[in-house]
């Protein structure tokens, strides 16, 4: 809205300084400085109201023990970030692109269907919370939207069922009719995986943090018709404003970190867990970089198979032997190593190192092209 506001003002009157709204590095760091006081003066308020209507996490019987003192913590603090994220978009993006009308529709729907999910659990203690097939609808219906507007909008029509190919220099390839069910997968593939991923305090939001510094690099770079040439990687005019949500979600994110690191005063529950991991996958899918995510997002995705493994596993020596075995001593793997004494600020570092490392070989990827 103030995009549109001081662009009417330049328009009109022409003066001195107005012109710097334009820039989109300039409305990128507002829009983290907003998101950022935005979640400073929401967070406790909201927190406030959760403990006041006592909507505390339930903590698992069979979970580690240094998480029983956990339990009443309030969750449904992914509130914070969605409303810090989603004001200063709406202040100082243009809201008219596509890009960043397909983000903010994916990211507030699945936080839509994780806030029903976390309400039926800890409000109406139904202790499935939402049934997965409801919640694979919704995951799908975003999926499906955003595979479709690919597929179809004009401005994607270049490269629209293309994706780029790390560390490869002029290669690309082609989903052709396979590209809106890749993309239904990798929506419902990475907002699970930040949900799984979402069991330690500061864990999910700050892999997310290093994720999105780095999605807002390339973003800016794939808008930017200079840098897109000298690095050799697919230019699409408008992703740039990409840039702008990214840097809010950064801004809410550094926020709500400040109130869910150990020990944590509030969990963002499924409600901000599968907003985040969407985004994620919405913006990879957006910027043509899908292929990226199990690098860029290597924590989730180690997470994932962890939990595929155990199951998978468990299933097959309880089919031969009769007796289920396990591979980890709890899945997701953050668990196991919970269970082998690990302090849980140790665990959540070492994962944000090894995010970080993941982080630099993503963006050394481009120029090893």
């Amino acid at each position: 809205m103030f995009y549109y506001l001081f662009d009417y003002i330049n328009e009109l009157f022409n003066p001195p300084g107005f012109g710097v709204f334009r820039f989109l590095t300039f409305r990128s760091a507002l829009a983290a400085i907003t998101a950022l006081i935005l979640s400073f003066y929401i967070g406790p308020k909201v927190i406030k109201y959760l403990q006041k209507k006592q909507i505390g996490e339930e903590v698992r019987k069979d979970g580690p023990k240094s998480h029983f003192s956990k339990a009443g913590t309030p969750t449904m603090g992914g509130v914070i970030i969605i409303l810090s994220v989603v004001i200063p978009v709406l202040l100082w993006s243009d809201i008219k692109s596509s890009y960043i009308i397909l983000v903010l529709f994916g990211t507030i729907f699945l936080s839509l269907v994780g806030f029903l999910d976390d309400y039926l659990k800890v409000v109406k203690k139904y202790s499935k919370g939402l049934i997965a097939r409801y919640k694979l609808i919704g995951q799908v219906t975003v999926g499906l939207t955003v595979g479709l507007a690919v597929y179809y909008l004009p401005e994607f029509a270049p490269y629209n069922t293309e994706t780029t190919l790390p560390f490869f220099k002029n290669l690309n390839w082609d989903f052709s009719y396979l590209y809106i069910p890749v993309v239904i997968f990798i929506i419902t593939a990475t907002s699970n995986a930040v949900n799984l991923t979402d069991g330690l305090d500061g864990l999910a939001i700050g892999n997310i943090i290093i994720v999105m510094l780095t999605l807002a690099i390339i973003s800016y770079i794939t808008g930017n018709v200079i840098y897109s040439d000298y690095l050799n990687i697919l230019y699409l005019p408008g992703a740039g404003e990409l840039t702008v949500f990214i840097a809010a979600l950064i801004g809410a994110g550094l926020g709500f970190l400040w109130f869910n690191f150990y020990p944590a005063q509030v969990f963002m529950g499924d409600t901000g867990s599968l907003a985040l991991g969407g985004a994620f996958g919405i913006i990879s899918i957006l910027i043509k970089k899908e292929l990226l995510i199990p690098i860029l997002g290597g924590i989730f995705f180690l997470e994932t198979v962890s939990v595929i493994l155990q199951t998978s596993y468990f299933r097959y020596t309880k089919k031969k032997y009769g007796e289920g075995k396990r591979l980890f001593k709890m899945a997701p793997i953050h668990h196991h190593f919970e269970l082998k004494n690990w302090p849980e600020p140790r665990i959540v570092i070492r994962f944000y190192i090894i995010t970080i490392i993941l982080a630099i070989i993503s963006l050394a990827s481009f120029k090893i092209r």
